[in-house]
């Protein structure tokens, strides 16, 4: 029995996978304290199990405690610790503007400010120790550290990535002087050369960390205290990590909600064929876009969350501020909008009726027919549409509008919202979309799903039978998995010594994962030629073959290869995994029950068939009509198709 939780901005999704069935179950987040909803979640799941939680085996757990901190600029009180003349390489950054065109726009500031950057008596150089630090200079370091009374610490020195010495001097003074505080060495926390960026990174890392670890705490608390297992954590890479890892490394998470997402989507493409998928889950709160090649989900080497750095290996998501409870306002220049605010779960959307007064999407799609107050959404949410009609009538009066026209306008504003998202993950990137099927999930991504499609000439949706949790469900078929990195810059390596660097760093990676017998490990070199000033990911070289595919990738991406120039070898990446179970589940011939009523496309009413309930295969329903699963509602707009496939997926199609 398996049991993945994904906590969402406004939902908290649970599912339990076992005996070839899936039972899943929603829960309100409770943003003060995510554990509640968790367990409120899980509580719900077990009952239509049938079942307790000493029969959970494992329990893997996605969560937005580092996410949202993050994009808050909260976190615990950190001193910055560097060599002595580079304490501000976090502020001078890369010295590149926020955004080109708008010069009033600035980076977020440090989490750690000016009067708490200590510098560090020490110079190493790229060959070695140019000033040590010895003994009784780091103790006196840890002094003046100390008198900051910090919570945490970041360590970041110049050349640590290739001589830790330094770093690893400090880092035990400071267990010696301030016992129990977090320390984050970079070396540790990253690994790969780039000053500005392994500093910004351990910055992150040691802000986050006692945040994460306080949240972890409690949560395993919580989870012993009814049976359950301890949680195993979603990295941002896509893999699980145990819960004193991740509370070790707070950096490693921040992705940890679209990450699950991510492997749900891996695990789709497996079981469904299609193996380039471009997905995209929109949630209560935001939409997050990822791209399926081959079967296997884009990854980055580092990526940019809430303009702060992080230089660790990722799932490639980009996200945007739209979701069903997107707030909808009027702008300075009389213009409809909406987001990124959102009205989370608390109040939530004005039609759930606790309080909230403000219109949201998912108020939108109540009026426009695609939901419908007579079917409660998925955690017994039942919807006023009365409710609903308030609020958008009150911004459809401001902005001189019909407010059914106001309530299509909101949705067609937050689908373009997602379309830039789509369009950023495809075509700025190379990608034709029209090559791939669009996988969408989240509760209201179905909603949307067709007219997306259209817009980007896709002619292909899939909405699997668990689109509302499908987060949850990746999470529970996750792998287990841990990556070491390293910077080589080596020119032109022999075989033998790109096999020496792979073997230690599979080695290093098999001890952090605790696993060696049965690990999998995948390589990742990064390469470029020399003089180049950024690289290419080549995936699982053969150690004889690198510089050939580094080139038949360097012209598939840039039109040519310089087969005269020197190839340089410049990070090198390991991943262990244990792969997670093989999940199945089967799916039930048991009809829909089949309803009409009017719905809202394009500007026309439309007397739409309305099927409730699983699909069973081969089930079909032609536009205009909605398809409401237990999680997650479907819009299929006139000239298009839906039917179930053996899986229970939805499979749209345009019709011919």
């Amino acid at each position: 029995m398996l049991l993945g939780v994904d906590v969402g901005g406004t939902f908290t999704d649970a599912v339990i996978a076992f005996d070839g069935r899936l039972v899943t179950a929603k829960a309100p987040t409770t943003p003060d304290d995510q554990s509640e909803g968790v367990l409120a979640a899980v509580d719900a799941a077990l009952a239509r199990a049938g079942a307790r939680a000493q029969d959970v085996e494992a329990f893997a757990h996605g969560m937005t405690v580092a996410t949202n901190a993050l994009l808050e600029g909260r976190g615990a009180r950190t001193v910055l610790a560097a060599t002595e003349g580079f304490t501000d390489v976090v502020e001078l950054g890369r010295q590149a503007r926020a955004d080109l065109y708008r010069l009033c726009v600035a980076h977020p500031a440090p989490l750690v400010p000016a009067d708490r950057r200590v510098a560090v008596p020490e110079r190493m150089g790229p060959d070695g120790p140019l000033r040590a630090l010895d003994a009784e200079a780091a103790d006196a370091v840890a002094e003046r550290i100390a008198a900051l009374e910090p919570e945490a610490v970041a360590v970041c020195l110049l050349h640590a990535d290739r001589h830790p010495e330094h770093e690893r001097a400090l880092g035990e003074a400071l267990a010696r002087r301030l016992p129990g505080v977090h320390v984050s060495l970079s070396h540790e926390v990253v690994g790969t050369f780039r000053e500005f960026e392994r500093f910004a990174t351990t910055e992150v890392d040691a802000a986050l960390s006692p945040l994460l670890a306080a949240y972890l705490r409690r949560m395993g608390e919580r989870a012993d205290a009814v049976g359950l297992p301890a949680p195993l954590v979603m990295q941002s890479s896509g893999g699980l990590a145990d819960g004193g890892r991740a509370a070790r490394h707070a950096a490693l998470t921040v992705l940890s909600g679209p990450a699950g997402g991510a492997a749900a989507a891996a695990l789709l493409a497996a079981r469904s064929g299609r193996e380039d998928l471009l997905c995209f889950d929109m949630g209560g709160t935001s939409c997050d876009v990822c791209v399926v090649e081959g079967g296997s989900v884009r990854e980055s080497a580092g990526r940019e969350v809430g303009g702060r750095p992080l230089a660790l290996p990722m799932v490639d998501v980009h996200t945007v501020g739209a979701g069903g409870g997107s707030i909808a306002w009027r702008d300075g220049g009389g213009a409809l909008r909406t987001g990124p605010r959102s009205a989370g779960a608390d109040p939530g959307p004005a039609c759930y009726g606790r309080g909230g007064t403000l219109p949201t999407v998912t108020d939108a799609n109540l009026m426009l027919g695609r939901l419908d107050a007579d079917s409660p959404l998925a955690g017994s949410v039942a919807l006023d549409r009365h409710a609903a009609e308030r609020a958008v009538g009150g911004l459809a009066q401001g902005l001189g509008l019909d407010p059914l026209a106001c309530a299509e306008g909101m949705v067609r504003v937050a689908s373009a919202e997602m379309l830039r998202a789509l369009r950023v993950m495809t075509v700025e990137q190379g990608i034709d979309p029209r090559a791939f099927a669009l996988l969408a999930f989240g509760g209201a991504g179905g909603l949307h799903a067709a007219a997306l499609a259209d817009e980007l000439g896709m002619g292909t949706v899939l909405c699997p039978r668990a689109s509302g949790v499908l987060s949850a469900l990746g999470l529970a078929a996750a792998d287990r998995r841990a990556t070491a990195q390293r910077t080589v810059l080596a020119s032109e390596p022999s075989a033998e010594e790109v096999a020496a660097v792979i073997d230690a760093l599979g080695e290093e990676a098999e001890r952090e994962l605790g696993v060696v017998a049965s690990a999998r490990l995948s390589t990742v070199l990064e390469l470029r030629y020399a003089g180049q000033a950024h690289e290419l990911a080549v995936r699982d070289p053969e150690a004889d073959e690198v510089r050939a595919r580094f080139e038949a990738l360097h012209e598939e991406r840039y039109g040519y290869r310089d087969v005269r120039a020197v190839v340089e070898l410049v990070t090198a990446r390991v991943t262990a995994s244990l792969p997670g179970a093989e999940l199945t589940w089967a799916v039930e011939a048991r009809p829909t029950r089949r309803t009409r009523r009017t719905v809202v496309f394009d500007g026309a009413q439309h007397d739409a068939q309305v099927a409730r309930g699983e699909p069973a295969p081969d089930e079909a329903l032609a536009g205009p009509a909605i398809w409401e699963l237990p999680e997650a509602t479907v819009a299929v707009p006139p000239g298009w198709r839906a039917q179930a496939d053996a899986l229970g997926t939805l499979v749209l199609e345009r019709a011919r």
